[in-house]
C-alpha cells in the first residue's frame, strides 16, 4: 500500500514575527509517514539546507520545484520509492508546479504537486489546464495530482460559505459578475477526466482543509486542496481523509489530505 499526501504549510513553517512550525510540520508527517508527499508555500526552502533538513528529519528524500513569483512547490519520496524522472513544469505558474515519476510494481506512477493562482479564478482556469496536460503526458496510466488549488468544486452548494468571508478575500471566489462561485479550476480538471478522490472515497463530511486552529481570515471552512487521480488510479484508492487533530490543528492554516492507494514501490 503506497500512502500519498499533500500539504499546504503557510509561509514555509513560519509566520511573520510569530512561531517556527516547521518542528510541528515535522512531525505530522512523520506520525503519518507518507510515501509520497506533496508540499505547496515553500518558502525559503530553497535557500540553504532548509529543504535537505526537513526532508532529513521525515526520512524522505525531496524534488524541489523553485517559483519566479510565488513560493516554491515539492515532492518527496520515501525510500524504498525512487525517482525514475524529476522536473519542474515549465509554465508560468503563478507558485510553480513539480513533476515527479516514481517506480511501482504496477508501472511509473507520476506526482504532479501544484499550488494554483491565490488571486484570479480565470488564472486558476490556465493554471489548471497545463497541470492536467502535464499529467497527460505522463508514462502509463497511474497519475495523481495534489495540491492547494485555491478553488471550490463545482458540486457543492459554496454561496453562504463565500458571503461569510471579509470583501478583500470573497473576490477571490466570485467570478466577474460578482455573484457566480469561481469553481471553473477544478471543473477543468474533472473536464480533462482526473477523478477527485475525496469525492471517490472519502468520508461524506464536505473534506474542508481550511482554516485550521492556526488560523486564517481568508477562510471560512473550505476545501481548497485536492488529490485527483486517473481512472486506473482511482480505482486503486482505498481511503481519502483530511487529516485533522493534535499538532495538524497548530501546524499550518490548511489540513493535509492523505489517500492509500493500492500500490507498492518497485
Amino acid at each position: 500500500m503506497l500512502r500519498a499526501m499533500t500539504w499546504n504549510v503557510r509561509t514555509g513553517g513560519r509566520d511573520s514575527g510569530g512561531a517556527d512550525r516547521r518542528g510541528l510540520l515535522a512531525r505530522v508527517v512523520a506520525a503519518e509517514r507518507p510515501d509520497v508527499l506533496a508540499l505547496q508555500e515553500l518558502r525559503d526552502f530553497d535557500s540553504g539546507d532548509v529543504l535537505a533538513d526537513f526532508a532529513g528529519r521525515v526520512g524522505m528524500r525531496p524534488h524541489l520545484a523553485r517559483s519566479c513569483l510565488g513560493q516554491p512547490v515539492a515532492v518527496l519520496l520515501r525510500p524504498p520509492l525512487r525517482a525514475l524522472a524529476a522536473t519542474r513544469v515549465r509554465r508560468p505558474f503563478h507558485h510553480a508546479a513539480q513533476r515527479v515519476t516514481v517506480a511501482t510494481t504496477a508501472g511509473p506512477l507520476t506526482v504532479l504537486s501544484v499550488h494554483l493562482d491565490p488571486y484570479l479564478g480565470l488564472r486558476r482556469r490556465v493554471e489548471a489546464g497545463w497541470a492536467a496536460a502535464a499529467l497527460r503526458r505522463c508514462p502509463g496510466e497511474w497519475g495523481l495530482l495534489a495540491g492547494d488549488l485555491n478553488t471550490l468544486d463545482p458540486i457543492a452548494e459554496h454561496a453562504e460559505r463565500v458571503a461569510r468571508l471579509p470583501v478583500a478575500y470573497r473576490r477571490r471566489h466570485l467570478r466577474r459578475d460578482g455573484r457566480t462561485v469561481e469553481t471553473r479550476a477544478v471543473a477543468r480538471l474533472l473536464a480533462a477526466g482526473l477523478v477527485d478522490l475525496y469525492a471517490a472515497a472519502g468520508p461524506p463530511d464536505g473534506g474542508l482543509t481550511a482554516p485550521t486552529r492556526h488560523g486564517g481570515a481568508e477562510f471560512s471552512g473550505m476545501r481548497l486542496d485536492y488529490l485527483f487521480g486517473t481512472p486506473a488510479l482511482a480505482d486503486r484508492v482505498r481511503d481519502c481523509r483530511v487529516l485533522r487533530g493534535g499538532d495538524a490543528e497548530y501546524a499550518s492554516d490548511h489540513y493535509p489530505v492523505v489517500a492509500d492507494l493500492d500500490l507498492d514501490p518497485a
